[in-house]
């Protein structure tokens, strides 16, 4: 018998990070926009996460994906997945 494990679907994002001046930690600002419920307007809204970089290696102006992990801290539950476009001041 084949034994089906159930992956979880992670949420992943993308978005550019803001700062790295935090050890093993980058402030990553992920942008959206939506239609308006009520006004049919679209809205852009944008978040900052705090993201877990373990080697270090995201600076500011890269474009990253980040996905949800469980908590490191009080306010860290995302990680670093891979850097998609370095900045150009590398």
């Amino acid at each position: 018998m084949t034994e089906v494990q159930a992956v979880s679907a992670r949420r992943v994002l993308v978005g550019e990070v803001v700062s790295d001046k935090m050890e093993k930690t980058v402030v990553v600002k992920v942008s959206r926009s939506y239609m308006h419920v009520r006004f049919h307007k679209v809205v852009r809204a944008t978040k900052t996460y705090k993201v877990h970089d373990e080697s270090s290696q995201a600076r500011v102006g890269d474009v990253v994906e980040i996905y949800e992990g469980r908590p490191v801290s009080k306010t860290k539950y995302m990680y670093l997945g891979r850097v998609i476009k370095p900045s150009s001041g590398r």
